[in-house]
């Protein structure tokens, strides 16, 4: 879709402050009542805006105002894990029409592997009700290191010479955006929270392993290779454990589900009472899940556990602080089912070893997105790509 600048920037006025008046239009972005009433003419006309209703004054004549149509198509959202995937369909003014998670699938690193997911995705659009012609774009995401800009993901890597977005595209037919599942949960995160955001925000994804995505300045970062936000690989700990990169020390080795799991396998190795005990006994190792079930239901155990993973993240997050001064802290991921257990140790490791002045302004809370936080950040990244707003 051909846009010009100052209708790319209606738009994204329309996004960041939902309905706005002509006169709105003229302020922001600089132009005449005149134009700015054209340019809305000629968005309606193409069914981008729509007239939201009139606005109260303190006097004289009430102007109408304009906002983003949600009939305009749709956008998807596909968070893409090992075992399963989890879809998201949005409208054009980011409502979420339909969520739809745990959908089975083990993940290959071979190009037919992604053609049979395309097929479980059409399908799984097909019986949501939405037409496959009103999809106007894909956010598809996925664990590990991945370049959007040129489309490949190093974790799972198919090709030198094809893009694994450039296959997403053959089989869907609709632009692809790649991108990898902390920033995509941050980006949702951040669009979702409203006047709660704030511009200098970090997003711990505290999961299987661990990962976080930054807005700096109001923009999702990158880094020089799109390769940012590997906080798990931060060489911060003194555990002698080598981490599934190959290297030792790494944070994720002390603050990730996989570290929670391994502790508690150990104490249970080593007789320490637990309801999973029975679990492990029946199956010779427990699983991740198991875990957060035990938490939920208030086993001693798997709470210590999920405690030392608070106080070893907050170590790293202490550290996040001093250097970036953000003014929020949003920690999502799977973990987050541990609640206070989880963030009191957090804010202690924080306030023990952050600079106060440095922490002082900085809010640190959980996700209001869960499990959905990737598929919805993948629908809008989708939309910010198409309108090229990014």
């Amino acid at each position: 879709m051909a846009m010009t600048d100052t209708q790319r920037g209606m738009i994204k006025l329309c996004i960041s402050n939902g309905a706005c008046s002509i006169a709105d239009f003229s302020k922001a972005l600089g132009i005449s009542v005149p134009t700015a009433t054209k340019i809305v003419s000629e968005l309606i006309s193409e069914g981008y805006l729509q007239e939201q209703g009139k606005v109260g004054t303190s006097g004289g004549r009430r102007p109408n105002t304009y906002g983003l149509n949600p009939e305009a198509g749709y956008f998807l959202g596909v968070d893409v894990a090992r075992q399963h995937f989890h879809i998201a369909i949005s409208d054009f003014s980011g409502n979420v029409k339909f969520f739809i998670q745990d959908i089975a699938f083990v993940l290959e690193a071979n190009a037919e592997s992604f053609r049979t997911i395309c097929r479980q995705i059409k399908t799984t659009v097909q019986e949501s009700g939405v037409e496959w012609k009103k999809i106007l774009g894909i956010g598809i995401s996925l664990t590990g290191r991945v370049n959007p800009e040129k489309g490949f993901s190093l974790s799972f890597f198919v090709s030198d010479d094809i893009p694994l977005k450039d296959i997403f595209e053959r089989e869907l037919g609709v632009p692809v955006t790649l991108e990898n599942d902390s920033r995509a949960m941050t980006y949702g995160e951040y669009m979702t929270l409203g006047k709660d955001s704030d511009p200098n925000m970090l997003f711990i994804n505290l999961s299987w392993g661990l990962g976080m995505g930054m807005i700096l300045d109001g923009k999702l970062y990158y880094g020089t290779s799109g390769f940012s936000g590997e906080i798990g690989h931060f060489p911060l700990l003194d555990n002698n454990i080598i981490c599934r990169c190959g290297k030792i020390g790494c944070l994720e080795t002390g603050a990730s589900g996989s570290a929670l799991t391994r502790w508690i396998t150990q104490e249970l190795k080593d007789g320490h009472r637990s309801s999973l005990y029975s679990i492990y006994k029946a199956n010779g190792e427990i699983t991740l899940q198991n875990v957060l079930d035990a938490i939920e239901d208030e086993d001693v155990l798997a709470i210590e556990g999920i405690g030392k993973i608070g106080e070893t993240l907050g170590r790293g997050i202490a550290g996040l602080i001093n250097i970036f001064n953000p003014g929020l802290v949003v920690i999502g991921g799977r973990l987050i089912v541990g609640k206070d257990y989880l963030m009191l140790p957090i804010r202690t490791a924080v306030n023990k070893l952050s600079l106060s002045k440095v922490s002082v302004d900085t809010k640190i809370k959980f996700s209001r997105l869960g499990r959905s936080a990737a598929a919805i950040g993948d629908c809008l990244l989708a939309r910010a790509k198409m309108l090229n707003l990014l």
